[in-house]
């Protein structure tokens, strides 16, 4: 799991998609108490953007005409948790050569 945190509309539709479901985890993790740290020591997740970051991923999703039915309830979490938007584009980049058509498209 993890939030990419860089510009929706710079993601191929299965990262796009990937991340909002991540987020839905993340934040039923939270919910039941379970520790995310992990993720939080690796930089995969800022904490207090989950919810700002889910609505985000669905107006991308929106605007490409995806049906989204999973509405997410405000989350609280600790401020916790930092991720670096040039590192993850750089590693989304790396691993999907349509997203770095999208980003590459954008500069």
């Amino acid at each position: 799991m993890r939030m990419w945190n860089i510009d929706p509309n710079l993601m191929c539709n299965k990262h796009l998609l990937g991340e909002h479901v991540e987020m839905h985890m993340f934040a039923s993790c939270l919910r039941r108490g379970k520790s995310i740290q992990g993720y939080i020591d690796k930089g995969l997740v800022e904490v207090e953007n989950i919810y700002v970051r889910h609505e985000l991923l669905v107006r991308e999703m929106v605007s490409r005409n995806f049906n989204h039915k999973s509405p997410m309830k405000l989350i609280f979490g600790p401020a916790a948790g930092f991720v670096n938007r040039e590192k993850s584009m750089k590693d989304l980049s790396n691993r999907c050569v349509r997203c770095r058509l999208r980003i590459e498209g954008k500069k």
